[in-house]
């Protein structure tokens, strides 16, 4: 009987932990009028200590800024709306040498169910990912957003360090692909468009990709890297990247586009009415 109950205790408690959301999602709920709980002490609720994030949900935590404020970060995105997806804005973040943060902003032309992918790597060997999802529409937050926060397994830092320094970041912020005299219009009417922002210590940088294969294609190999990273944590996000971390096509797409002769060139400034 002893052993029966023992185990219906530890079981309770592991579907109580399973339940538990991570900290980055949860919220203290005060019980209603009709609730049977009594609600909590007003000063209690305020002064109590609460747990510090885990270096997964915040891996630049705790960090002093250097004297005059960090360095200018770019990045298109503002710390309101960083806030709305659950992290911590790009514009307080301290990196020192030796690390980077890369973001990869999924934005489908044809639906509002956004994604943004935060990959960290530390100086100290650690790397990290911070993933949200959720619609981005209609609603005064990001509605229906789900998220997680991992630490990498090993060989993800290296990955997130080359990538920092690729040559993708040397190409045009708003680009077309450019097919002999001809630009292939990249007008995303059925696709999805990317944000990738990166920040190191000395260098920051920003491009904008609009659905076309060949301008996708140029950051095939960041994007594979962020998705890989991405997947496998979070069934609801699992489903809104039908195709996973495969990018071949749009690599294929990129070559192809440099055998023939062609580039990614800046796009074309609009013309004056």
């Amino acid at each position: 009987m002893a052993n029966r109950m023992q185990r219906a205790a530890v079981g309770l408690a592991l579907s109580l932990t399973a339940a538990t959301p991570s900290l980055a999602q949860q919220t203290d709920v005060i019980p209603s009028a009709g609730s049977p709980y009594p609600p909590p002490d007003p000063r209690d609720w305020w002064s109590a200590e609460r747990p510090p994030s885990p270096d997964a949900a915040d891996p630049m935590a705790r960090r002093r800024l250097p004297r005059g404020g960090p360095p200018p970060v770019v990045t298109p995105v503002e710390p309101t709306l960083y806030r709305l997806w659950g992290l911590q804005p790009l514009q307080t973040q301290v990196v020192y040498g030796g690390e980077a943060m890369i973001e990869v902003w999924r934005r489908p032309s044809n639906s509002v169910d956004q994604m943004v992918i935060r990959l960290t790597a530390r100086r100290d060997g650690e790397a990290f990912a911070q993933v949200r999802a959720g619609r981005a529409c209609c609603e005064p937050d990001i509605a229906r957003r789900v998220g997680f926060d991992v630490e990498l397994p090993a060989g993800y830092r290296s990955r997130i360090l080359e990538l920092a320094q690729a040559p993708v970041w040397n190409s045009p912020r708003d680009a077309v692909a450019q097919e002999g005299n001809a630009s292939v219009g990249s007008i995303c009417l059925d696709g999805v468009a990317y944000d990738l922002i990166r920040l190191t210590e000395d260098a920051g940088g920003v491009l904008r990709r609009d659905c076309e294969d060949a301008e996708v294609g140029e950051a095939a190999d960041l994007l594979e890297t962020a998705f890989g990273a991405a997947l496998g944590h979070e069934p609801r996000i699992d489903v809104l990247l039908p195709d996973g971390a495969d990018f071949s096509r749009e690599r294929a797409a990129y070559e192809a586009l440099i055998v023939e002769g062609g580039r990614i060139k800046p796009e074309d400034p609009p013309r004056s009415p």
